[in-house]
């Protein structure tokens, strides 16, 4: 029989988890609900909660809605959404996670604070384009540099105030690269001030899962290709361990030819629910069933 370990520290953080658990409650109570956007970066769950009768939509469907009740994820929005649905009497299930509500907080006072906004820069490090990101520019008019990578330093200058912020579900170890390597490219009339905004339950995952990596023969990492998190988790598992797979559900575990005498470990992203690692390993157990 196959030796299969699921990751008890894999899954759903706390913002997910919330999220998740909201729109169960309201839908629950019957009636249409909708949610402004994936309510999670996984096809499988979000396909889940719409069998069940949650209507994910975009931000354009959104803007035409009116008296109807819209769910917002975990990712946080900008002020403009709220005026939207204030606008069009929305009724707002708001499932935004408090660590972003903090994080969104930390960089509007930032913003509102500073006196001669125009020689600070407000930088954050995150995915251009990411559904937090683009709650993170709407306090401060937009004017945010966004900086994906040490790479892209050459958007900033050096010569004026910079204030560094991190999108929450961002590597540690990149955002304290990017504090040292901006550190060292300062003017020394100019001011450096960063917060460390990452959030401990997405950065512990990541020396979690190179001990789990390192303990299996063969890693399957289980996650919705959408996933930033799971992208980042299951690259860095891979480094670690070679034969780490990337999977988005139970049918993909077919076209791996796995070999079950093999200790196989089962883990994921942050935004990939229990269930789905379960039915990954019942996969597993099947499939060498067959073989006998």
């Amino acid at each position: 029989m196959a030796n299969i370990e699921i990751d008890q520290k894999s899954g759903f953080c706390f913002g997910v988890t919330r999220a998740i658990t909201k729109a169960e409650e309201e839908l629950e109570k019957g009636g249409v609900i909708y949610c402004l956007g994936d309510i999670v970066h996984n096809g499988k769950e979000v396909q889940r909660l719409a069998e069940k009768g949650l209507i994910t939509i975009t931000r354009e469907e959104f803007m035409k809605l009116k008296n109807v009740k819209v769910m917002f994820r975990a990712h946080g929005e900008p002020p403009s959404t709220y005026e939207i649905a204030k606008q069009n009497n929305i009724e707002l299930v708001d499932a935004s996670c408090p660590v972003v509500l903090k994080l969104q907080d930390r960089v509007k006072k930032s913003y509102e604070e500073d006196e001669n906004i125009k020689e600070t820069q407000i930088v954050i490090f995150g995915k251009l384009g990411h559904a937090e990101i683009i709650g993170l520019q709407g306090q401060v008019n937009e004017s945010a540099i966004i900086i994906e990578s040490v790479d892209e330093l050459d958007k900033i200058d050096f010569t004026k105030n910079v204030k560094l912020f991190s999108q929450t579900t961002k590597s540690l170890i990149e955002f304290n690269e990017l504090v040292k390597t901006i550190s060292e490219r300062m003017s020394p009339d100019a001011i450096f001030e960063y917060t460390d905004t990452v959030c401990r339950q997405v950065s512990n995952r990541m020396p979690n899962i190179a001990t789990f990596a390192e303990k299996n023969d063969i890693v399957l990492f289980v996650s919705g290709k959408k996933s930033s998190n799971g992208k980042v988790l299951y690259e860095h598992s891979k480094s670690i361990n070679p034969n780490t797979y990337f999977v988005t559900g139970p049918k993909d575990v077919d076209e791996l030819n796995l070999d079950f005498t093999k200790k196989i470990g089962i883990c994921g992203a942050t935004s990939t629910p229990r269930w789905l690692m379960d039915a990954v390993s019942d996969r597993i157990s099947k499939l060498e069933a067959n073989q006998i």
